[in-house]
C-alpha cells in the first residue's frame, strides 16, 4: 500500500546493510528475482540479452546473466562503460560473471528476451550519448524487455522520461513501489509489474516508510477498508445520509443525473435531485427512487439547507458557470456541508482558487474537488500548484494544500491528496472510462461516501478505485450509465474479501 520514494528507498537499503546484511547478499537477491522472471518468459535454451549499466542496477543484471547461464539458457551481456570502472558491489557481481562482455556500442543479436539493467529508480539526467542510442536500439528492436527496478530513462519519482526510456513487457522492482511505477508515462512502460523481496527486512522497511513522508499510498481497499461504511441490522435510509445533487437547467440535466445515480448505488441513503422549476419534467421522467425539488437560485439552495439531514452536496455537473454557480458554492460552504465541487463548480472559480478556499474554510466545510487537468490548470492558474516541471503528486498536493480541501486530479494516473500531505495514487482503472458522464458519475460516488460518513480524503480514494473497478469489470462499450449499475457488484467483491 504504501509507495516509497527514491530517497526513502535508499534509506531502507542503507538501514539493511548498517545492520549486517551485506549489500551483495541484496544484489544476488534482486537478480535472483530477475532471473526467475526471465526464466518463465523464455523457452527452453532460449537466448537473452543482458544490458548492465555503470551502478548497481547493472550488478542486478550481472547476477541474473550468471543464474540463467546456469540454467542453460545463452546469455549476451553488454555493459554501458568500462569493467573497469566498476565500484562496489556491483564489482564483485561482475568478477562471478565468467562470460564475455560486449561493448554497448556493438550491435545487438537476436534474442528471445532483453534484460534491461542500465539505470534504476534513481536516474537523475535525461539519457543522452552511447546510453541514449542503446536505448532507442532496444526499443527499435522490436525484442520484448525485462527491466530491472524500472525501465531505464524513467523517473524513480515522477514516472517522467528522461530523454528517452524503454518500453518494457515487464519490469520487477525490489520492497516497494515507486511513485515512478504508478504515474504516467512511467507506469504505461513499465509493463507488468513485479514486487519482490529481496531480505532488506521488517526494520529496514519502517525506516524507509518513516523517511517518506508525508506518505504517499498505491490506492486501494487496504487504504480505506476500515472506513468504508458497513450496514448493521439497525442501519435505515436516514442512517446512510442523504446527499443533494444540483441540477443545471433544462436541456443540461443529464450530468446530474448520472451523479445521483452514483451516489445512491454507491450507498447513499437518500438522494435528492435540485433543480430548475422548468428541468423539473425533464428530471422525473427519467428519475424514480432519486427525489426531485425546485432550486432556481442560491437563496432555493439556502432555504434547502436548513434540512439538516441534507449532508452532502455535490455541485458542477450541468449547472453553469458564472456568478451564479460561485453563489451557491458559498452557501453551500457556508451551510457546513460536505462538499463534492467538479466540472462547472470549478470552472466558475476560475484563477480565482483563493476565493474559493476562503469559502470553504469560511464554513469550516470538508470538501472534495474533482478536477480533470484542464479545470484544474484554470482553477491554479499562477500558484504553485501549476509550477512548471512540478509533477502531478507534488502539484495535487500543493493543490490541496492551498484549497483546504482534497483533491482528486483525475487522469488514467488519478492522485488524491490531502491538506495534511497524504496523497494517493490510483493505477486500478480503464481507458474504457474516458468516457462522456463518467466523471459525473465519480462525483456521485464520492458524494454518496461522504453521505455515509466517509472522511474525505478516504472517501475519494475509495470512490476513485470503484469507479476504476467499474471500468476493469466492463471494459469495451463502457457508457457513464453503466459505471453505477456496476456498483453491486463492485461493491460485492469487497464484501467478498472480507473488507466491507
Amino acid at each position: 500500500m504504501r509507495v516509497l520514494t527514491v530517497a526513502a528507498m535508499r534509506q531502507v537499503d542503507a538501514t539493511a546493510i548498517a545492520g549486517g546484511i551485506p549489500g551483495i547478499r541484496l544484489m544476488q537477491a534482486a537478480g535472483a528475482a530477475v532471473a526467475e522472471r526471465a526464466a518463465g518468459r523464455l523457452p527452453a535454451g532460449g537466448r537473452v540479452v543482458v544490458l548492465c549499466g555503470p551502478g548497481n542496477n547493472g550488478g542486478d543484471g550481472f547476477v541474473a546473466a550468471r543464474l540463467l547461464a546456469e540454467r542453460g539458457y545463452a546469455i549476451d551481456l553488454f555493459l554501458l562503460g568500462a569493467r573497469a570502472a566498476l565500484t562496489g558491489d556491483a564489482a564483485l557481481a561482475a568478477e562471478a560473471w565468467t562470460g564475455p562482455v560486449h561493448p554497448a556500442a556493438d550491435a545487438l543479436p537476436p534474442c528471445d528476451l532483453v534484460i534491461d539493467a542500465l539505470f534504476g529508480a534513481g536516474l537523475s539526467r535525461d539519457l543522452d550519448g552511447a546510453a541514449r542510442a542503446l536505448v532507442e536500439a532496444v526499443n527499435a528492436g522490436g525484442r520484448p524487455v525485462l527491466a530491472v527496478d524500472v525501465p531505464s530513462g524513467v523517473d524513480g519519482d515522477t514516472g517522467a522520461v528522461r530523454g528517452v526510456a524503454i518500453r518494457a513487457v515487464e519490469t520487477v522492482t525490489f520492497v516497494a513501489f515507486k511513485p515512478g511505477h504508478l504515474l504516467q508515462p512511467g507506469r504505461g512502460l513499465c509493463g507488468h509489474r513485479h514486487l519482490a523481496d529481496i531480505g532488506t527486512g521488517a526494520a529496514a522497511l519502517e525506516v524507509g516508510l518513516g523517511a517518506a513522508t508525508p506518505p504517499i499510498y498505491r490506492n486501494g481497499p487496504d487504504l480505506w477498508a476500515k472506513a468504508f461504511p458497513r450496514l448493521t441490522g439497525e442501519s435505515h435510509k436516514y442512517t446512510r445520509g442523504h446527499a443533494l445533487i444540483l441540477s443545471g437547467p433544462a436541456t443540461k440535466t443529464g450530468a446530474a443525473r448520472l451523479a445521483a445515480r452514483g451516489a445512491l448505488r454507491v450507498g447513499a441513503g437518500l438522494v435528492t435531485l435540485a433543480s430548475p422549476q422548468a428541468a423539473l419534467a425533464e428530471n422525473a421522467a427519467q428519475l424514480t427512487a432519486i427525489m426531485l425539488r425546485p432550486c432556481e437560485t442560491a437563496d432555493d439552495l439556502d432555504d434547502l439547507l436548513t434540512d439538516e439531514r441534507l449532508n452532502v452536496v455535490l455541485a458542477g455537473p450541468g449547472l453553469g458557470t458564472g456568478e451564479p454557480t460561485r453563489e451557491r458554492v458559498a452557501v453551500a460552504a457556508a451551510a457546513g456541508r460536505s462538499l463534492v465541487l467538479d466540472a462547472d463548480a470549478l470552472t466558475s472559480f476560475s484563477g480565482q482558487a483563493p476565493l474559493l478556499a476562503a469559502h470553504l474554510a469560511d464554513g469550516d466545510a470538508q470538501a472534495v474537488l474533482t478536477p480533470h487537468e484542464g479545470e484544474f490548470a484554470r482553477l491554479f492558474k499562477g500558484t504553485e500548484a501549476t509550477a512548471e516541471g512540478a509533477d502531478k503528486v507534488a502539484r495535487t498536493r500543493a493543490a490541496a494544500a492551498l484549497i483546504g480541501a482534497v483533491v482528486v486530479l483525475k487522469g488514467s494516473d488519478t492522485v488524491i491528496a490531502s491538506p495534511d500531505g497524504r496523497a494517493a495514487i490510483n493505477d486500478h482503472g480503464s481507458p474504457y472510462l474516458g468516457t462522456a458522464g463518467s466523471g459525473d458519475v465519480l462525483g456521485g460516488l464520492i458524494a454518496g461516501l461522504l453521505a455515509q460518513g466517509m472522511l474525505p480524503f478516504e472517501a475519494a480514494a475509495a470512490g476513485v478505485w470503484l469507479h476504476g473497478d467499474a471500468g476493469l469489470r466492463h471494459g469495451p462499450g463502457l457508457i457513464a450509465e453503466d459505471i453505477p449499475e456496476l456498483m453491486p457488484a463492485a461493491l460485492g467483491s469487497l464484501v467478498e474479501a472480507g473488507l466491507r
